[in-house]
């Protein structure tokens, strides 16, 4: 994965993604945001969809998903997120829809103690349906929702999701409020730009392996290969 990068209180609206208006090709990604019932998985993907809060919405019933175009360091991305039930009652409904999936949100409220001890869960439940080949590079993000409650309501704390990051994988973490909008864009910048970085490490040796025909003269003396691009450039896919 990624390196352990966190996000805590820095961002409130605005953010470094821009909504994309011009009509170039779009990278089509499939985000799921998984978590306990009442951690506000709904909440955050209205947030970041519609700029629109809710404080009284009702608990997700299965799955649902919305779209949002965006423009990531001169990329343009169609996320498609997926909000999933958090009770286990709706397990059979939520899981067959993992399947496919480029990011995973593993979500918990601050104030939740449960819902954050229940991340372990979650991921294992992610691997297990989603049919990922390889769980170790994943993109996970965690997210850490609700700071905007008081400090004395707060039942984990900044130090302690760090920590359950570091034993896990090593995924960013991002604190943020649907409420007050805090970090919101962040998180979801955040997850793209984890699975943009996953995906130029997994391209680099087809790139390595390519064969440069302009050299067609030398190849009966030795093979070439197309230099590496910059590390820091952002690879998209079609």
């Amino acid at each position: 994965m990624s390196n352990n990068s966190t996000v805590v209180g820095t961002s409130r609206g605005g953010g470094s993604l821009q909504q994309n208006r011009n009509s170039q090709r779009s990278t089509l990604l499939k985000v799921v945001i998984l978590g306990d019932g009442g951690v506000g998985k709904s909440c955050l993907m209205n947030r970041f969809v519609s700029n629109h809060f809710d404080e009284h919405s009702f608990h997700t019933i299965g799955v649902e998903f919305l779209n949002k175009d965006i423009e990531i360091n001169g990329e343009t991305y169609t996320l498609q997120i997926w909000d999933t039930a958090g009770q286990e009652r709706f397990k059979t409904l939520r899981t067959p829809f993992y399947r496919g999936s480029d990011i995973c949100l593993l979500t918990y409220a601050v104030d939740d103690r449960t819902s954050f001890e229940n991340l372990k869960l979650w991921k294992s439940e992610f691997l297990k349906f989603a049919d990922v080949q390889e769980g170790s590079t994943f993109p996970f993000i965690v997210v850490g929702n609700k700071v905007d409650v008081p400090e004395s309501d707060r039942q984990v704390s900044t130090e302690e999701a760090q920590a359950w990051c570091s034993e896990n994988g090593s995924p960013p973490l991002v604190e943020t409020s649907a409420k007050d909008t805090t970090n919101v864009e962040a998180a979801f910048g955040t997850a793209v730009d984890a699975w943009a970085r996953q995906e130029a490490r997994l391209e680099r040796p087809l790139v390595e392996d390519t064969v440069d025909l302009s050299k067609q003269q030398s190849l009966h003396r030795s093979s070439c290969c197309m230099p590496v691009s910059g590390a820091e450039s952002t690879f998209a896919t079609s």
